[in-house]
């Protein structure tokens, strides 16, 4: 089926057909990023930043133009910068970003190795095969094949490959260089991870999201104290009980309904192309938020719900010292998605109001991460993506949504680089990728076919 679906010319064929030149080359190059491990228990993103800017240098880029860093205090986290001057003085360059950090993953819990490319029945497995080093290995490409076809530019492109972006607290690249190298990485605006497509049942992609936002992420901690005691001799006072009813409000506090421009659009479009009661609900709530009967039919699924407003869920508890003594100390964290617009200390205050417990202490942990709001629905952005849409994936509807996790575009976001996660690759609805689980992968049809649109994005928005 991937074959027929990604090599018209050869449907019929029993075997695949065999890798273009420049797929092969592109192959190479995103084996060896897959296959250097940039975990932050035992890899290193500056391992794989070295080798990126060797193949680069090997193109044809010039020392000048490449840029590795990375800090004393966190040797192995660093990363890469690349610039492909335009010719024009006055059009900023737009910026190419990536992370090439991966989750963990054990051998023993995958079928595959994780460190390993390896192709099966029209796909290929391995930790970061979709997130997210196919876009890195996506961007290298394309400075690389524009040195090779002396390609010029009007509008530079500049190329940064981060650490950072999975672990929470961990040194993180590209906030690095927002705050003390946005000289190296300063654009009229970026593309990044975020944006995919979905194939029809005739398996062709019928829609594109551009992710134009997405909500912050904190954590918040309650905590309980108590004296304790001998167990044998229950006290009003109680930790965990105490911790437990604050629990109960937490789950209780009815986080309202918002839209933004973003939202609306997505909840309207993609309403309309289900075309079902759900739909016509998401419809219905686009043009009226305060419509209850539509609200309760789209919260029934979560990954709806979860774009119509603030979400804060338990993630994790602990309580007491001993078996046998009552509680001294019991916590709780909870983990807070927030709509745009909204501060940390805004939800912070919102949750401590619905527990209304002054023995229970409310904190906002930190790292705190920026709540920009989201980059303009820029037509500049958005002509040239459905010009290129229109030759890769003709009759796909573009679609903006605003994501319910967060990607690096909220550092650059919030230092004035408008990031907008791109369309490109795609998959079946339902399809389970693995991302952030086991046996990750991503299918060939998927990576080759998204590469071929992304080279030509870039051509778009730089000529």
């Amino acid at each position: 089926m991937v074959a027929m679906a990604f090599f018209p010319a050869l449907a019929m064929a029993d075997e695949p057909a065999p890798l273009r030149p420049d797929q092969q080359a592109f192959r190479s190059l995103y084996k060896e990023l897959i296959e250097t491990d940039t975990s932050l228990s035992n890899g290193s993103c500056t391992l794989a930043a070295e080798r990126m800017a060797a193949r680069l240098k090997a193109a044809g880029l010039k020392d000048d133009q490449i840029t590795l860093f990375s800090t004393p205090e966190h040797p192995k986290e660093g990363g890469l910068v690349a610039v492909w001057p335009g010719t024009s003085r006055k059009l900023k360059p737009i910026l190419l970003l990536s992370h090439i950090d991966v989750v963990e993953a054990r051998r023993e819990d995958w079928e595959r190795d994780p460190l390993t490319l390896i192709e099966e029945l029209g796909y290929l497995y391995g930790r970061g095969t979709a997130d997210d080093k196919a876009h890195a290995a996506v961007w290298v490409d394309t400075l690389i094949r524009f040195a090779q076809e002396g390609y010029r530019t009007r509008r530079g492109v500049k190329l940064a490959l981060t650490c950072g972006e999975e672990t929470n607290g961990a040194f993180n690249g590209a906030e690095w260089l927002a705050a003390n190298r946005r000289d190296l990485i300063d654009a009229a605006f970026a593309l990044n991870e975020g944006g995919g497509g979905t194939l029809g049942a005739d398996g062709k992609v019928v829609s594109q999201t551009i992710q134009v936002g997405e909500k912050a992420f904190a954590n918040i901690q309650l905590e309980t104290r108590n004296p304790g005691g001998h167990s044998s001799v229950p006290m009003p006072e109680n930790a965990i009980y105490q911790l437990a009813k604050a629990l109960d409000r937490v789950e209780a506090h009815p986080f309202p309904i918002e839209f933004n421009e973003t939202t609306r659009i997505f909840f309207r479009e993609t309403g309309t192309a289900r075309g079902d009661e759900l739909g016509k609900a998401m419809i219905a709530l686009a043009a009226n938020p305060s419509d209850r009967q539509a609200a309760a039919l789209v919260d029934s699924n979560p990954y709806y719900r979860a774009l119509l407003r603030t979400t804060c869920v338990a993630t994790m508890l602990e309580a007491g010292h001993a078996r046998n003594a009552l509680p001294q100390r019991a916590q709780a964290n909870i983990n807070c998605r927030i709509f745009p617009t909204h501060s940390v200390e805004d939800i912070r205050r919102e949750i401590e109001a619905a527990i209304a417990d002054p023995g229970v202490v409310v904190t906002a942990l930190t790292p705190l991460r920026p709540a920009p709001p989201p980059p303009p629905l820029d037509e500049k952005v958005l002509g040239p993506i459905r010009e290129v849409m229109a030759k890769h994936f003709p009759g796909a509807t573009l679609v903006p949504a605003m994501a319910a996790g967060y990607t690096d575009s909220t550092f650059l976001t919030a230092a004035g680089i408008p990031s907008y996660g791109v369309p490109g690759f795609f998959s079946a609805t339902g399809e389970v990728s693995g991302v952030h689980g086991l046996n990750e992968r991503i299918s060939m049809r998927s990576l080759y076919g998204g590469r071929d649109f992304l080279y030509d994005l870039v051509k778009a928005f730089t000529q």
